[in-house]
């Protein structure tokens, strides 16, 4: 059973179906009348609100008796994942939850400018931990420029403040992008999606 599914890590690359049902963390995939539980991070899921028929990049997870898969519509974000997941001391699950307050040009900004602070936000990830992904991602990513580097930094802190104010992070990540990078004041940028957001 082990060598099966050794064999199906190296197959499931991606998946095409119509979704069956959705639940917080995860998402039913029928498959040519095969179902398949995957997990998902909330960014996903936002961008499946509304579809049936779907597209996922795969990510299949192989441990002992573990066997799940993890499903992204951007394929950036899986590259992410699966070097979040190569750190010691995060798992699919940790990895999910950072992707899901943070996408992956938060996470690379975050490493670039040797900032731990939106990594400790997610439960389970403490400040050494933190550290090590910084220390350990810093050769990995691609570079950003520093006009890059400080519009997410800024967006990292009025994410945090959309989402104390009842928004999904969802929400606020698509209604912040909307919004001219030339603005860099944190408070106006909260100003503006607040106001963006009230005509929805």
């Amino acid at each position: 059973m082990f060598h099966v599914s050794c064999s199906m890590s190296s197959m499931i690359a991606k998946l095409t179906g119509t979704i069956d049902f959705l639940r917080e963390a995860y998402l039913v995939l029928d498959v040519s009348g095969v179902g398949y539980k995957v997990f998902v991070t909330a960014h996903t899921m936002g961008k499946l609100a509304g579809r049936t028929n779907v597209e996922l990049h795969i990510h299949t997870y192989v441990r002992e008796d573990i066997l799940a898969l993890y499903g992204f519509v951007d394929f950036e974000e899986l590259e992410m994942f699966e070097l979040l997941i190569s750190i010691s001391g995060i798992g699919p699950k940790a990895a999910l939850s950072i992707l899901s307050i943070a996408d992956p040009k938060t996470v690379c900004a975050a490493v670039l400018n040797d900032d731990a602070t939106i990594l400790t936000r997610v439960s389970g990830v403490g400040k050494k931990i933190a550290q090590r992904v910084i220390l350990e991602l810093k050769n990995k990513i691609p570079n950003m420029s520093l006009g890059e580097k400080t519009q997410v930094v800024s967006d990292s802190d009025a994410l945090e403040a959309l989402v104390t104010m009842g928004y999904s992070v969802t929400q606020a990540r698509e209604t912040l992008k909307e919004i001219s990078p030339e603005i860099t004041d944190v408070g106006q940028r909260v100003k503006i999606a607040l106001k963006n957001l009230g005509k929805r």
